[in-house]
């Protein structure tokens, strides 16, 4: 999987990382260096022993329940929008099942208030201008350790200077929430450093309080939030530490009698889409230890001893072998006749969907029988409504959103399922994965189900037309300045694959000095927008593997995207540590302007939070910087996030 100078796709199974770096023009010494192999699929199903077996889980039997319903609404504290929202330990029926068919409860981290928590967490719905407070209140546990594995060894919370002697079986788990695609100050931005553990008994050193005011100046659209600590985001969002924030106008209600015949209500439907591993006694897994799955793929067959890493620790990438919708393992909805409008939210850590609807007999959960792939339309995406287009196939991004909507009229007495034909495995391009890349048995394929089987409402008329929506116009003015940013891929210490950020030509750091390629997280910071000014930033993929990269603070135009060659020449990176990692730099960088790539399959015509970012492409992205201070850009594979696949970036006057 990964790209070719022309643009041409290759599958990962066929071709190394340095037959990659070779064809696509990412050449020079980097060539010698040890990347990654691809991952591995000679696995068993389960993927280990212990573990629950897809192959048992009753598919499309449990119903999901509407992360938009009035269930899911925090309680508001007073006569003003204020919330009281706690992080706590709770127990969740997944729908999951041992091998006895018995139905396993699992300790989940949820969100919620004293009206209950759930998975998701509860769903904040405020409107454009209101300005809503937020008292973010972390009650994990004291004296226990987290659910799941902790890499002491990572970039973390209780790594930076001061911090070091934390343990979280003593203090807890570190948290703070992050509202992703909020137009937020940088005090409540939940920056990974304003980390805080139970009644604040410890401050990380950007801590600001845990009351955050969110303005909410800023279009309708489909925000969430989520944890954010520094180097275990990953395992706090696994954990379940996520949920939807709703922002509504004059125009998007949610009502049904809505200016654009939008579908609204209880035909307003909000999915996360996630894939988790459990133990068969129903606890969560995640592999970080010698035989769990992945671990060859990242440490042995890479040529590193089981003794010469960290254990537990932290892997590439995870994918799991249980698709999840709001916290049910591969659930239905039942639905009317009518038009449905959806919103999507890919929360996984490392996986990408690529989305087709299609229609079986009802009762059928196999796609033997399955029709052809069902149009639908897409209206949105993550921070708002956009050109409405009409598609039958869509990629979904880890921490994407995506607004359908869904016409089940034709499909009465019958069932459509949400499929999934991308890979389990590192996205490289590829919308139809390669089979070498798919799970043995694999039930990843599909996501979930709409049985049309509820009697059509005709008290409320069905009044969706695309043609009453408005067009995405993209981001006005001329760009201040043009910034060159690279993602690469080097090595830690112990030799792990060390995904990271950086920049792609030589730029003067915050305080004047000149750096070029990776730089780890703690480096000084290099993304420096003026207040007020326009940019636009060339996003130079030097990896194997797609990313979606993530701007705090913004939302951005995606302008296009354009085949590149470099040299990529290896130099050394930081750790946080003082050790000295394995990183990259690009020279002679040479773009072919003329070849503007085509994406089918990615819907971009609406304000985006999140870019996929193709292997040996400069994707190319426009957004305004309105208000000053410290945020993050990072890419959005958690696993990628979480071992310094982010920077810091600062809005100054």
């Amino acid at each position: 999987m990964n790209k070719q100078p022309s643009g041409g796709i290759t599958d990962r199974a066929g071709i190394s990382r340095r037959s990659f770096l070779a064809a696509s023009g990412l050449t020079a010494a980097a060539a010698s260096f040890n990347f990654l192999g691809g991952w591995g699929v000679a696995l068993a199903s389960p993927l280990a022993a212990g573990l629950v077996d897809p192959a048992r889980q009753r598919l499309f039997t449990e119903l999901v329940p509407n992360a938009l319903a009035s269930r899911f609404t925090p309680v508001v504290s007073g006569d003003v929008d204020v919330y009281q929202i706690r992080a706590k330990q709770t127990w969740h029926q997944t729908g999951a099942r041992d091998a006895r068919g018995r139905k396993l409860a699992t300790k989940v981290y949820t969100y919620g208030d004293q009206s209950g928590h759930s998975w998701p967490g509860r769903t904040i719905e405020a409107r454009t201008n209101c300005p809503v407070k937020v008292r973010w209140r972390n009650w994990l546990p004291v004296g226990r350790p987290h659910l799941l594995p902790v890499d002491e060894s990572f970039h973390w919370a209780y790594s930076l200077h001061g911090y070091e002697h934390l343990r979280i079986e003593d203090t807890g788990v570190p948290m703070v929430t992050h509202l992703h695609g909020g137009h937020s100050s940088a005090e409540a931005d939940g920056y990974p450093e304003a980390f805080f553990s139970q009644n604040f008994g410890v401050q990380g050193p950007a801590f600001t309080g845990g009351d955050y005011l969110y303005e909410n100046d800023q279009q309708a659209g489909a925000l969430w939030y989520h944890d954010h600590a520094l180097g275990i985001t990953r395992l706090n969002v696994y954990a379940g530490l996520a949920g939807f924030y709703i922002l509504r106008d004059d125009v998007d209600t949610g009502r049904h009698d809505n200016p654009l015949g939008l579908p609204a209500e209880q035909y307003e439907l909000g999915y996360v889409v996630q894939d988790r591993m459990l133990r068969d006694n129903g606890e969560l897994f995640y592999p970080a230890f010698p035989g769990d799955p992945a671990w060859a793929d990242f440490i042995t067959d890479q040529g590193l001893a089981d003794d010469a890493v960290p254990q537990p620790s932290g892997l590439a990438e995870f994918f799991g072998d249980l698709i999840m919708v709001n916290g049910i393992v591969w659930p239905k909805a039942e639905v009317e006749p009518r038009h449905y409008r959806v919103r999507l939210l890919n929360g996984s850590d490392s996986r990408f969907f690529a989305l087709q609807l299609r229609s079986v007999g009802l009762g059928d959960d196999s796609l033997d029988d399955a029709s052809a792939p069902l149009p639908f339309w897409v209206v949105g995406a993550d921070q708002g409504l956009g050109t409405a287009r009409q598609m039958d196939h869509l990629l979904l991004g880890p921490s994407e959103r995506v607004d359908l909507v869904i016409d089940f009229a034709a499909l009465q007495g019958r069932r459509a399922i949400l499929t999934n034909t991308a890979s389990d495995a590192p996205f490289g391009g590829e919308l139809i994965g390669d089979p070498d890349d798919f799970f043995p048995d694999r039930r990843t394929d599909r996501i979930m189900a709409f049985d049309v089987v509820v009697p059509l409402n005709h008290a409320v008329p069905d009044r969706f037309d695309p043609s009453n929506l408005p067009r995405y116009r993209g981001v006005q003015g001329a760009a201040d300045k043009v910034r060159a940013v690279g993602l690469y891929e080097g090595a830690d210490e112990y030799g792990r694959l060390q995904p990271m950020l950086g920049t792609a030509w030589r730029t003067q750091d915050i305080n004047g000095t000149v750096q070029n390629g990776t730089l780890p997280w703690h480096a000084p910071i290099t993304e420096t927008p003026a207040l007020g000014s326009t940019e636009v930033w060339e996003i130079y993929n030097s990896t194997m593997d797609a990313h979606p990269v993530h701007l705090h603070l913004v939302n951005f135009e995606i302008i296009d995207r354009m085949p590149y060659t470099a040299d990529v020449v290896p130099q050394p990176v930081m750790q946080h540590n003082g050790a000295v990692g394995q990183g990259f730099r690009l020279e002679n960088r040479r773009v072919d302007r003329k070849n503007k790539l085509d994406k089918s399959g990615h819907y971009e015509a609406a304000p985006r939070d999140v870019v996929t970012a193709h292997p040996g492409e400069v994707t190319r992205i426009k957004m305004k910087w309105d208000r000053p201070g410290r945020y993050v850009w990072h890419c959005h594979v958690l696993s990628h996030e979480d071992h310094d696949m982010m920077r810091p970036l600062e809005v100054l006057p």
